[in-house]
């Protein structure tokens, strides 16, 4: 039985598809600035709106915006005109999302928004089409041939639809500066999350951060590990400052050669200039550094040196990590 699937026709799928999003990288220029810069300088929502499979891509689009540090939200131009309209003030910026700019629905919908005082930015193929003459500021497609083999199911014009709004929504991001902080601020969970989480939200502190000075001897500096149920114990100097760092593994070299070492001061066999890291760096950037190390712990400190925290291997394996 010959195999239904043509898996060539597969490729000339994705090739046109390809080539759709290849024809629009001549067409940026001064009308997608103009749109990316009124939607950076806007002072309410970026409200994206399309009909369709348009529609669906500007579910998405609207959601990348969100994420990334633009106020967003969709609403559907049918329901607009009933009711929805009141999602929109004066302060929104309208994307609207159409290929053939004909959209009946959209159509009825652009009026009343400028009515509104919000501006328009359309996506679609023409600037000359209904909903481009309509527009503030028009972003052009061009002409794009559809992959569906009957060349009308829309599949090359939405993902060239998407791949602008992706665009637009990513150079405002980077306009904005919006940082890897403000992303995990926006991406609290999931594996995102635990990627961008910071060394202050799991490390260990107060009585589960032990600390001891240099003068103190080891058999107390075990006490307090022992009571934090820790792996070490941060040493500090006279000043505050972090000196050095007492682990089970500095105790097992000491006992090797002393097996009376407990009376020791923790400050001559201690492990120093240990390897430190800052609060507000990332748990993933912790983790690289326990790895390449081949550390267990990892002493957390302030600007000025003094230690705020201790980063355990099973804190990060407790992340998620």
């Amino acid at each position: 039985m010959p195999d239904p699937m043509d898996l060539e026709y597969a490729r000339e799928v994705l090739r046109t598809e390809s080539d759709a999003i290849r024809s629009l990288i001549d067409r940026i220029g001064d009308s997608f600035k103009a749109a990316a810069g009124r939607m950076l300088a806007c002072e309410g929502h970026v409200v994206v709106s399309g009909m369709g499979k348009a529609g669906l891509v500007g579910l998405k689009i609207s959601a990348t915006l969100a994420s990334t540090g633009t106020p967003s939200h969709f609403v559907h131009p049918a329901e607009a005109v009933h009711g929805d309209l009141g999602r929109i003030m004066k302060k929104d910026v309208l994307l609207a999302l159409s290929n053939s700019g004909e959209s009946e629905e959209l159509l009825r919908l652009v009026p009343k928004v400028r009515e509104l005082g919000a501006s328009v930015i359309s996506l679609t193929a023409r600037a000359d089409s209904s909903l481009g003459r309509a527009s503030d500021i028009v972003v052009e497609l061009g002409r794009i041939e559809e992959a569906c083999p009957l060349g009308l199911a829309p599949s090359a014009s939405t993902t060239a639809l998407l791949a602008l709004g992706d665009a637009l929504a990513l150079c405002v991001q980077k306009a904005r500066g919006f940082n890897q902080a403000d992303y995990a601020f926006f991406h609290p969970a999931g594996e995102l999350g635990r990627k961008l989480q910071k060394v202050a939200d799991v490390m260990r502190t107060g009585d589960r951060n032990p600390v001891a000075r240099e003068e103190t001897q080891v058999g107390e500096a075990i006490a307090l590990i022992t009571k934090a149920r820790a792996g070490a114990v941060s040493v500090v100097a006279a000043d505050g400052k972090l000196a050095g760092i007492f682990t089970d593994g500095d105790l097992r070299r000491l006992l090797s050669r002393n097996p009376q070492g407990q009376q020791e001061r923790v400050g001559a066999v201690m492990t120093r200039t240990p390897t430190v890291i800052g609060p507000d760096r990332l748990v993933a950037d912790a983790l690289r550094i326990l790895r390449e190390k081949r550390i267990d712990e990892l002493p957390v400190v302030d600007g000025r040196g003094a230690p705020v925290g201790m980063l355990d291997i099973q804190d990060v394996l407790g992340a998620g990590l």
